[in-house]
């Protein structure tokens, strides 16, 4: 099969391997013939349409025609336009899916004192501002010695920030940083303060709120005349805690896993973005949680994702996340639809829509049980929307803030970086699979050379559970893992 045409309405289809002028497909009886070679993931039409007519895939509009396009013509940037603006009105029309009945699973994880699971038994150390970034590393150098056991890896999250910061951003990098300090993974964390700046210990531990003393230490830096010393009498301390967490069988269903994408490419929502769906759908059957973020990577598809909120009140906090983005784009003088990037449309994606109907394929058919604000732990077990810009890093940080214990990042043109939480790189087609071996965990690409989804959506549940019980990813053996925090106001 040389293209797929997604959608029964859609009146474009997209090529699964690059078409040759003069080369012809077949689709609902009717045959074409390209006029044009066409690259992989780009598109063809399949019918005459006029200009100023929808572009249809996914069933969707995703572009408007600027002029008469061909039967067998590309269909790109050259030809078409975006359909986005500002605006738009909502309107909640529910619709229910049915969902997988999977068989029950486990993995072999760690369960904390407060009931959570953890994928895995880490100590961590959280800057509380950029200035002691530096004493971190060395912390983290010098330490490495505590890594046996059951503990699996000392880091520390570098970042800018902390101080010369006012208002919502000092506020944000706050919560942010809070959030990390509880996720799961980390046995135990040093807190790390130098003493004069603005995100101070004492307001730190306020946004921190009530913590494990046996479990979380505060060092300020200022305060002590060998810093490392003193830091590495406390790694100790932490150590010794955190090494009493052994692996043990855990129900799927404790699992929280982020799904994002990044480097797309025209094959992201037909391979690895449903696949990664498929897989949504199955922990969420077996009682487990996944989030989907991006927010500007919904414009142009939120209504797919807004049929399937839970009730009209998880509706109108997803209607909110939506809106207030678009506000933000405004604001700072940006239209909504400056998307997809340069690499995007290399890989065929054509407009915002284009990106953004594939991207929601990562949701599954799930319901939306609930509609999280940036670094917000999920609460509710289920699909979780959570308001963040569509940046890796920064959206990757986010998802682990809000608890994922694992992100699925599916990817067409590839990317090397790591999260805090293990960050597996799901390939959307085996060309890059097989190139970049040292970067990609997992191959969806097969869905374009005769895989069911289904048949990936399994797969990938397999894998996740291998991963969940101590499997390292990629990124975690090249020691590709950071944070990004988001910001918005000024530096001082």
């Amino acid at each position: 099969m040389k293209t797929i045409k997604i959608h029964p309405s859609d009146n474009v289809a997209v090529a699964l391997s690059a078409l040759a002028c003069g080369e012809t497909v077949t689709h609902d009886d009717v045959t074409v013939t390209a006029t044009e070679d066409i690259m992989r993931g780009h598109k063809i039409a399949l019918y005459d349409i006029a200009k100023d007519e929808p572009i249809i895939k996914y069933g969707n509009p995703i572009a408007v025609a600027t002029r008469d396009i061909k039967k067998g013509e590309w269909v790109h940037t050259h030809n078409v336009h975006t359909g986005l603006s500002e605006g738009g009105e909502y309107v909640y029309d529910h619709k229910v899916y049915d969902l997988p009945n999977p068989a029950p699973r486990t993995f072999n994880g760690y369960l904390r004192e407060d009931g959570r699971a953890a994928i895995r038994n880490e100590l961590w150390i959280v800057p509380i501002v950029g200035c002691v970034n530096g004493i971190a590393k060395q912390l983290v150098d010098a330490n490495q010695d505590l890594v046996t056991g059951s503990i699996d890896g000392l880091y520390s999250w570098s970042h800018p920030f902390g101080c010369s910061q006012l208002g919502d951003d000092l506020a944000q990098t706050g919560k942010l940083l809070a959030a990390l300090v509880r996720h799961p993974n980390a046995g135990g964390v040093l807190c790390l303060a130098l003493g004069c700046e603005n995100l101070t210990q004492d307001i730190f531990k306020g946004i921190l709120g009530e913590y494990d003393e046996k479990r979380v230490k505060f060092l300020v830096c200022q305060d002590y005349e060998d810093e490392i010393e003193e830091g590495t009498k406390l790694l100790k301390e932490l150590a010794e805690y955190a090494s009493q967490f052994k692996r043990q069988p855990l129900p799927a269903e404790m699992l929280v896993v982020g799904m994002k994408c990044g480097g797309s490419d025209g094959l992201s929502g037909i391979t690895a973005n449903p696949t990664v769906g498929r897989f949504s759908d199955r922990l969420i059957a077996l009682g487990g949680t996944t989030i989907l973020t991006e927010v500007p990577e919904m414009f142009g598809a939120e209504n797919i994702l807004f049929s399937r909120c839970a009730d009209e009140q998880v509706f109108e906090k997803a209607v909110s996340m939506v809106n207030d983005f678009k506000k933000y784009f405004v604001d700072h003088g940006q239209v909504v639809y400056e998307n997809p990037s340069p690499g995007n449309k290399a890989g065929g994606i054509t407009t915002l829509e284009d990106k953004s109907c594939g991207c929601v394929q990562k949701g599954g058919s799930a319901q939306i049980v609930d509609v999280l604000r940036y670094a917000e732990p999920v609460t509710k077990k289920g699909l979780n929307l959570l308001s963040g810009p569509g940046n890796d890093l920064v959206s990757a940080t986010d998802l682990t803030a809000a608890g994922a214990h694992m992100i699925l990042f599916t990817t067409g043109r590839g990317t090397p970086f790591g999260a805090p939480a293990p960050t597996v790189k799901i390939a959307t087609n085996s060309a890059l699979a097989n190139k970049k071996k040292s970067w990609i965990d997992f191959n969806a690409g097969t869905c374009a050379e005769g895989e069911s989804l289904d048949s990936a959506g399994d797969r990938l549940l397999d894998y996740v559970l291998s991963v969940a019980s101590g499997e390292r990813t990629l990124a975690e053996k090249h020691g590709n893992r950071e944070i990004s925090i988001f910001k918005d106001g000024v530096v001082l």
